[in-house]
């Protein structure tokens, strides 16, 4: 099973650092909410968390299928 890596509320000035360390993300997530915990597989994925980003998934969730 192929482990994917997730960048959870990284913003800009995070995201190289987080490159250089975690490598490219798989799955970039603007806010930890319910839709991105569907994403994660616990088992095998990386989950890399922001600085400001609280660890209590929201009740509000970001659709971004939605945007094409």
């Amino acid at each position: 099973m192929k482990s994917c890596v997730h960048f959870i509320g990284i913003d800009d000035s995070q995201f190289q650092s987080a490159v250089k360390v975690w490598g490219k993300p798989d799955f970039i997530h603007k806010w930890f909410d319910r839709r991105s915990l569907g994403d994660i597989d616990d088992d095998v994925d990386v989950v890399v968390f922001g600085t400001k980003t609280k660890l209590i998934p929201s009740q509000w969730t970001w659709q971004d299928h939605e945007l094409n």
